[in-house]
């Protein structure tokens, strides 16, 4: 019988290791592949992932600046070392650009950061006698690429907009040294993760703009008690309940539409006495309305439609003298209007259609415009089908069901103390000689 020859271990080892050079080859050659993303539009998903994925191999160091990647020509001349912190912020963040269609940045060559196309200088604050980069408007420039540590550098920024490009991956932790920030529009890119705590530490900061992005999960409470003028999270993927100090926010506008929040819209919102316009529409609110929204007497814009509202429209929204536009379409919410509300002095708009109101002032049928379609109201067109309301009608509604926390009033500040009055002079004393 003839015995069977047998493959000697080092040839299997070494043909192993030849299949194994041949893959990693081929795997480096595809991944190293020049990889372009479309010069206009949308991006798509892959180029998302692309974008992300060169953030994440850019940022191998956790914490630390990532400047020496940007060499500076011995040759170079600068007016002062934060116009040399501006060339570095600024050279790192063309690298970081992947498309810019308009040829924004074509320009950000040489020391002269001040004359880059989007880049505004202006005396420093802490020294007049220098200059330094102050503002950043990139708006609408359709840039595809993502933010480095690196702009952590331009520390006497007041103002980054960035709105409607391409910017991908997450806002860097470098922010942080931003300390006079007041404005922030990162809006309308494709901004992912988790809402950017970053902005917790911006001192100065006044305006939040991160709307139609993908940032997901919670929101902080704590941005409710920031002294900002402005919040705009809208259209984004946020998933929370409204925490109880949300009427601590003194802002002025909020709009919080198309996330998923859910829960009770908190009563402690009476506390917002500076706001005028509050759009949190296409969210998951399911609640009564709170009568303490009555108490904000410079509301100009409340909208609360597609949600999952109940109960009746309270009647203290008739002190909303200064109510222009209110919408509360799309909710479940029932009973009959009340009549004050259409008799406000500046309401021009008021929409309720897609509930269950059962009654209607004739006075709100008189409104520059109005909207009643689809409810339970007797005579009107348009109008639910009788079994519809009947069937949800017949459930009563308890608002106290909800378990929404009662209204805490903000107590203004104690008057301060009278200066004491001063010590009365000390008695005289005659002696006689």
């Amino acid at each position: 019988m003839k015995e069977k020859t047998q493959t000697p271990i080092c040839s299997l080892y070494f043909l192993l290791f030849f299949v194994i050079c041949l893959l990693c080859s081929v795997f480096t050659e595809h991944t190293n592949a020049e990889f372009t993303v479309s010069e206009y539009g949308p991006l798509t998903d892959s180029e998302a992932q692309y974008i992300k994925r060169r953030q994440l191999l850019y940022y191998r160091d956790e914490f630390g600046d990532r400047g020496e990647n940007v060499k500076i020509d011995p040759s170079m001349v600068f007016e002062n070392d934060r116009i040399k912190n501006a060339y570095i912020a600024l050279q790192a963040w063309k690298q970081a650009i992947i498309s810019d269609p308009f040829n924004i940045t074509v320009n950000w060559v040489g020391p002269n950061v001040c004359n880059y196309t989007g880049i505004f200088c202006a005396p420093a604050l802490d020294n007049p006698k220098i200059r330094t980069v102050a503002g950043i408007d990139l708006n609408h420039g359709d840039i595809a690429g993502y933010l480095p540590e690196e702009l952590g550098l331009l520390t006497d920024l007041g103002i980054f907009h960035i709105n409607s490009n391409r910017f991908c991956g997450t806002i860097p932790r470098k922010f942080k040294n931003l300390k006079i920030l007041f404005e922030l529009d990162l809006s309308n890119n494709r901004f992912a993760g988790k809402f950017p705590y970053v902005v917790l530490s911006l001192p100065k900061l006044i305006f939040l703009d991160i709307r139609f992005n993908e940032f997901e999960g919670n929101v902080p409470s704590q941005l409710f008690d920031k002294p900002l003028d402005a919040i705009f999270i809208n259209h984004n993927r946020f998933s929370f309940e409204l925490p109880e100090n949300f009427g601590n926010s003194p802002v002025s506008v909020i709009v919080l539409a198309s996330n998923r929040f859910h829960g009770c819209l908190p009563a402690s919102i009476g506390n917002m006495t500076n706001l005028n316009e509050a759009i949190l529409m296409n969210n998951g609110l399911r609640s009564c309305l709170p009568a303490e929204i009555g108490l904000l007497e410079n509301l100009t814009v409340f909208d609360v439609s597609f949600n999952q509202l109940m109960g009746p429209l309270p009647e203290n929204f008739g002190q909303l003298v200064n109510l222009e536009q209110l919408n509360v379409a799309h909710n479940m919410l029932s009973g009959t209007i009340p009549k004050s509300i259409c008799q406000l002095p500046k309401l021009e708009n008021f929409t309720y259609s897609y509930n269950f109101f059962t009654g209607e002032p004739p006075v709100c049928l008189r409104l520059p415009e109005f909207h009643d379609e689809r409810n339970c109201l007797p005579n009107r067109p348009v109008q639910r089908s009788p079994a519809q309301c009947k069937a949800f009608l017949s459930k009563r509604i308890h608002c106290g069901a909800f378990r929404c926390h009662k209204f805490i009033p903000v107590l203004p500040p104690p008057p301060p103390l009278s200066p004491p009055l001063p010590a009365p002079p000390p008695p005289v004393v005659w002696v006689s000689s």
